[in-house]
């Protein structure tokens, strides 16, 4: 059975590896999808959809049939990987938000739940695990002007029910790379602006924290026609690295190689381009001064 440690406890994560799983069985027992298909009743899409995670269920009746036509017999291991089936198909906490929740967002909460390691860079505004209360509600009401000011509560308190992950007993490793441009945009005005930098200060001395910031004055950089993007690692093996780049209507993950390395070493240039991390305290102090 795959560890709680392998997927955070996100639903849809544990169905990406589940789907690796059985692709490797599948292949272990020299079967193509159509024969795969064949052998249980279904469309080999629904086999390739299984293996994609791209199903919003696994069933329990196909997953079993499918181990054993790929030769497995141990009744302990079929137990154990259909329990994991069960809880890849129990809905995440972010479930109980849906009504705000755009399209997108969940397939990202997955992600940030379960990564061993969250790069990112942030050119407009601070990354949403370091927002205030304060803060993450003046975004909503810019975002969404003409939303209640109960979508825009609840929207805030997603928020910081995400920040959780900081608190966990294993929390992911951050390593944040904000645009001076966060601290220029008044959010809010300059009360939460001041509040909003004196919270990334104590965040930044959590020891599972790093965050760097890019002044003006060090000029045009790797990262400066992308916009804000992730790169998320998980401590599952099934899993590759995953990039998230988000856009004006959406928002899009990419695990390509080629898209994965170029991102990498645009986070790579950029954290060597800004200030140090040994500097980011006093930088932050010194921006507060001129909010």
């Amino acid at each position: 059975m795959t560890s709680a440690t392998d997927w955070g406890g996100a639903p849809s994560v544990l169905r990406m590896i589940l789907g690796k799983q059985l692709e490797q069985l599948r292949c272990r027992a020299g079967l193509s999808f159509e024969e795969a298909g064949t052998a249980i009743g279904v469309s080999h899409s629904t086999i390739r959809r299984m293996e994609a995670a791209k199903v919003a269920r696994l069933r329990l009746a196909e997953t079993e049939k499918l181990l054993r036509t790929y030769g497995v017999t141990d009744p302990q291991e079929i137990d154990e990987f259909l329990r994991s089936v069960r809880q890849a198909n129990v809905p995440g906490w972010w479930h109980e938000f849906r009504d705000v929740l755009p399209e997108w967002l969940p397939s990202y909460l997955s992600l940030e739940q379960a990564a061993q390691q969250i790069r990112g860079y942030e050119a407009q505004f601070v990354h949403p695990l370091f927002q205030t209360a304060d803060y993450a509600r003046a975004l909503a009401r810019s975002d969404a002007p003409h939303a209640s000011e109960e979508t825009n509560e609840r929207k805030v308190a997603m928020c910081l029910r995400r920040q959780e992950i900081l608190l966990r007993a294993s929390p992911p490793r951050l390593w944040v790379i904000m645009d001076e441009t966060v601290f220029r945009w008044p959010v809010g005005g300059p009360a939460v602006m001041r509040a909003q930098v004196d919270h990334l200060i104590e965040v930044n001395r959590l020891p599972q924290v790093t965050v760097q910031i890019m002044p003006f004055q060090n000029g045009p950089h790797p990262a400066m026609r992308a916009g804000a993007f992730h790169l998320f690692r998980f401590r599952a093996r099934e899993l590759p690295d995953i990039v998230w780049r988000f856009g004006l209507t959406g928002s899009a993950s990419l695990d390509r190689p080629e898209d994965v390395v170029a991102h990498r070493e645009a986070l790579d240039h950029l954290g060597a381009q800004a200030t140090s991390a040994r500097r980011t305290e006093a930088l932050l102090t010194t921006l507060r001064e001129t909010l």
